[in-house]
């Protein structure tokens, strides 16, 4: 009798429970139906294309440097020093990238958009403009270098693309435009780069060295700065623009260094011209090098007569381009091919007159 109320009972709480998980259990909804998408529009066209026809070009960079075990620097390693981006630059293999992701390294590796890693030796640098130019070891085939544009005819609110490798994540598309022209950072030298463009597309570290692109997938700059209290992307980033690159890179190449007039002559501090000789808008020719072209130009530098000093020429244009300080001067007659010869304005004991002098290399 009991064994027959057992079994009663659990076939009833069987059907049950059967009946309210039936109860509470909805019924399976069916998937809707997916509407076609159809033609995205041009303006989500474009920077798609853009990136598809521009990322094989650019490339993840990762760098090593020596470092010691030990206080006596017995036992040296290899250790990862940091990443960066940078692209390429012609068929031969050169990688034109920032001078500071290779500063200090010891070996960098290449590691191209099909995933491929290649050793990559150092081919030359310029550290005032933060440029430096790599060479794979092996040239893979079909290497694709990047389009080159120009930056001098550049306005602010043009859409502008960066290609990079952000925290380590590589082949990433930022998006925005050019926010200004014309700014100034400082080089790893500290010295000044002048020129430089402004943007709003989101840089961050990791894509330094990389591409700025403008809308027809053309090089306007490469990505090395951003302004940010935090390191992390704020909405300003800094470019140096092509212009500079397209003049820099073929020298780099060529010589593995920059190339640039010596003017001869060593100019004196502002705030020590300022002390001795009050407010001065220019440059004041210091001590002039024996033999060198200030020398054959006739400038005159600072001279003395007993305790009393004499003023040396205060130079305030070249080719009637405004010059206040030796940063400006420099990019100035570096702007110019060397041998040319170039007229400066300076004053002399009151009197303006023009100076012509002759731009040659720099003795090394």
């Amino acid at each position: 009798m009991r064994r027959s109320i057992l079994i009663v009972s659990l076939l009833t709480a069987g059907i049950f429970a059967g009946w309210c998980g039936h109860a509470l259990t909805p019924s399976l909804a069916r998937p809707r139906a997916v509407e076609p998408r159809g033609p995205l529009p041009d303006w989500e066209q474009i920077p798609i294309r853009r990136f598809k026809e521009a990322a094989p070009s650019v490339v993840y960079i990762t760098t090593t440097e020596e470092r010691s075990r030990d206080f006596f620097g017995l036992d040296v390693v290899e250790v990862p020093t940091g990443s960066g981006t940078g692209f390429i630059w012609d068929e031969q293999g050169h990688v034109v990238t920032n001078f500071h992701v290779i500063q200090g390294a010891v070996r960098a590796t290449i590691t191209l958009a099909d995933g491929s890693r290649h050793e990559a030796s150092y081919v030359g640098g310029a550290p005032d403009k933060d440029l430096a130019v790599l060479l794979l070891a092996k040239t893979p085939p079909r290497l694709r270098p990047i389009p080159i544009g120009t930056s001098g005819d550049l306005q602010v609110g043009q859409a502008v693309l960066a290609i990079g490798n952000p925290f380590g994540l590589d082949q990433t598309l930022t998006a925005g435009v050019v926010s200004a022209l014309g700014r100034e950072i400082q080089s790893v030298t500290r010295r000044r780069i002048a020129g430089v463009i402004q943007t709003d597309a989101a840089i961050n570290p990791g894509n330094s060295g990389g591409p700025l692109l403008d809308s027809a997938g053309r090089l306007i700059g490469v990505n090395t700065a951003i302004q940010s209290p935090t390191g992390a992307s704020a909405g300003i980033g800094f470019a140096v623009p092509v212009d500079t690159v397209n003049r820099v890179v073929p020298q780099l190449i060529a010589r593995g260094k920059l190339e640039r007039p010596d003017l001869g002559f060593e100019p004196i501090e502002p705030r020590l011209v300022e002390r001795a000789f009050g407010p001065q808008k220019g440059i004041m020719v210091g001590k002039v090098v024996r033999g060198g072209a200030a020398a054959r130009a006739g400038l005159q530098g600072v001279s003395m007569e007993g305790r009393k000093v004499f003023a040396g020429d205060l130079i305030q244009a070249v080719n009637s381009r405004a010059v206040g300080d030796w940063d400006s001067l420099l990019d100035a007659v570096e702007a110019l091919p060397l041998g040319s010869s170039v007229d400066l304005e300076v004053q002399r004991e009151g009197r303006k007159v023009r100076v012509p002098i002759r731009l040659e290399a720099t003795r090394d």
